[in-house]
């Protein structure tokens, strides 16, 4: 394998989620290669300061349950040490819960993992990355067809950029549990992060009274950022940005417009 088909999946590799024939290849590369080597290191260092700094939350209890109903029966049958602590714990969750339930949005948020948890975290991945774009353009017809083969899904973004809104490229990602196509726009200083993606099966809040394009979205703000999430038929739309709400509403419109 070459550098340049070994580096999109470098963060595929960390996750040890490739093919193990491809796993052998990007592995047996990246041993003899001493700039993708580098790039690892870099990648996996990323990762590391991104898990320390960032905070983390308990797994909401529907996620829980359902991860348990799926694990080895024998996995489920094995003792536990904390099985004697359980009809303390579970007064408790209960109260958790009940709280968890009268908090306001933001504090819910804050609370809870989601999909604003998740556009966020992988926006500072992007602000943070050396090498953030597979492909740079300026222009999403130059973009767009480089995804061909590397999704199994075809990503729908019709705004192309202006000169508000210069499109600097693309990138393969992840959202939550799946890939995703991210596509990085610019408005002045701004790096403004778009993630395309599967929607069904995800825990999408409730949609808000804004319409963007003619699909009603959920916007919030979160450590900082503006978030703009929508849905429209089988794909989902993450935009993320310090930005100022407005001008993002403005850019989130254009992309939904012909979604």
């Amino acid at each position: 394998m070459t550098c340049r088909e070994v580096r999109p999946l470098l963060l595929d590799h960390e996750r040890g989620t490739l093919a193990p024939e491809i796993e052998r290849d990007v592995e047996g590369h990246v041993q003899r290669c001493p700039a993708c080597a580098r790039e690892e290191a870099a990648e996996r260092a990323l990762t590391q300061g991104l898990e320390q700094r960032l905070p983390r939350y308990a797994a909401p209890i529907a996620l829980a349950r359902r991860l348990r109903s799926q694990w080895p029966a024998e996995a489920r049958r094995a003792p536990s040490r904390w099985h004697r602590w359980r009809r303390a714990l579970v007064p408790a969750l209960a109260v958790a819960a009940g709280l968890l339930m009268i908090l306001p949005l933001s504090d819910r948020e804050r609370a809870t993992p989601g999909m604003v948890t998740e556009a966020v975290n992988d926006h500072l991945r992007i602000l943070s990355s050396h090498h953030p774009l597979d492909i740079e353009s300026g222009g999403m017809h130059q973009v767009k067809p480089w995804f061909e083969g590397r999704l199994d899904f075809a990503p729908v973004v019709p705004f192309l950029g202006d000169a508000e809104f210069p499109l600097r490229g693309g990138a393969v990602g992840y959202y939550l549990d799946r890939r995703a196509a991210v596509f990085v726009f610019t408005r002045r200083l701004h790096e403004i992060s778009l993630f395309v993606f599967r929607a069904p099966g995800l825990p999408w809040p409730s949609p808000g009274p804004q319409l963007v394009g003619g699909c009603r979205a959920t916007s919030t703000t979160s450590r900082g950022f503006n978030v703009i999430l929508w849905r429209e038929g089988e794909l989902g739309y993450a935009l993320v940005s310090e930005l100022d709400l407005t001008e993002l509403t403005q850019l989130a419109a254009m992309i939904a417009a012909g979604a």
